[in-house]
């Protein structure tokens, strides 16, 4: 399978990744850290950014969440990601991770724009 390699994500603010958060999960957030994460499979960049880090409020199943913006390729559209700890995403680095093999299970691809 070839991959397109994807171009670093947009830096989303604090308070446009909180909105998501509530949006996406239903529950407000708190800041908690930055963690730049570069993912390589295969020798080659699949994505690279930095996720924001959140302590949950009120969710009744997870403490933390991991949150970034994504630009897709060949677009001025932008995806948000607000992945929930629990199982086996314990960082934000597993969390990347699920989400990249979430998108190519589903067929989605990670950086396809949805038609």
């Amino acid at each position: 399978m070839r991959r397109k390699k994807t171009k670093p994500t947009l830096e989303a603010s604090v308070e446009v990744l909180e909105k998501a958060i509530l949006d996406l999960h239903g529950c407000k957030s708190a800041w908690v850290k930055s963690v730049p994460i570069k993912e390589i499979f295969e020798g080659e960049t699949v994505w690279e950014g930095v996720v924001q880090v959140f302590d949950l409020i009120d969710h009744l199943t997870a403490k933390r969440c991991y949150a970034w913006l994504h630009e897709l390729e060949g677009s001025k559209k932008r995806k948000f990601f607000a992945v929930l700890h629990r199982g086996p995403v314990d960082s934000p680095e597993t969390a990347v991770r699920a989400s990249i093999i979430h998108y190519f299970r589903s067929g989605k691809g990670w950086v396809k724009e949805k038609k």
